[in-house]
């Protein structure tokens, strides 16, 4: 059981990892026109705080190993691109970034880990830690639920990127079994609940795949929601965040 659970937590590290890199594409697009148009930084400031809370959580958890080089992998990633914002985001926007990050990447995480090394131990600590980091995960996992409204009300997939999809299935699946042969219901529910959302997301695009929305419909978010200009975590993407996420 337990070689099964390292084969089975190295799987997921590929998947996360994969997952972690989905936005290169729309990094790479920044740093091309050297600017972040109307791609919103928060997704990526949160899976940010995300991974670092799983770092941590596997660094202080017996056994938990994988769960810590994934996310720590993750904490890379999210910095570059919190950077290139910083670097290329208009000036409100980088404003913007510099006093979210300040607040949650430096703030809130600096308060949980004094917090929780200072006034708690053993497994209080690791419960604690693990339940700050699946709450923000299951909230991460959520945010899909937007795109998905937007798929069923257009009848088009158009708006939600099927490999982002495949990876939050995939992702959720293999960590919650992953969970599972541990037996760490704390990891276990959000990545259920990212596996379920992922699976959702598939039926509907196996449903509408083939369906194109009306131009009245396309018109209207075009003009109104702006779906295309959202950040691939997001409508991904975890981001994840959509983004966003990882165990």
């Amino acid at each position: 059981m337990e070689d099964l659970s390292i084969i089975v937590g190295v799987i997921g590290n590929i998947i996360s990892v994969l997952m972690f890199l989905s936005p290169t594409g729309t990094f790479w697009r920044i740093f091309r026109r050297k600017s972040t148009e109307d791609f919103d930084s928060l997704p990526y400031i949160c899976t940010f705080l995300n991974s670092s809370l799983w770092t941590y959580y596997g660094i202080i958890k017996p056994g938990a190993i994988l769960v810590a080089t994934v996310n720590s992998f993750g904490v890379l990633v999210e910095t570059i691109f919190i950077v290139m914002f910083l670097i290329y985001a208009p000036s409100k926007m980088k404003a913007r970034t510099g006093i979210l990050v300040s607040i949650i990447d430096v703030g809130f995480l600096a308060a949980a880990i004094l917090v929780t090394q200072l006034l708690m131990k053993g497994d209080v600590r690791i419960d604690v830690v693990g339940f700050l980091g699946a709450g923000l995960n299951i909230i991460m996992y959520g945010s899909p639920l937007g795109i998905m409204k937007t798929v069923v009300t257009t009848k088009s997939v158009e708006f939600m990127p099927f490999f982002l999809s495949l990876f939050m299935f995939l992702n959720g699946g293999v960590w919650t079994f992953y969970a599972y042969l541990v037996k760490d219901i704390i990891l276990g529910i959000p990545n259920g609940t990212g596996f379920l959302l992922g699976t959702a997301q598939l039926l509907l695009y196996a449903i509408y795949r083939d369906k194109k929305p009306s131009k009245s419909t396309s018109d209207g978010l075009e003009g109104g929601s702006g779906w295309q200009h959202e950040p691939l975590l997001q409508s991904s993407s975890q981001a994840q965040p959509q983004g966003v996420n990882d165990p």
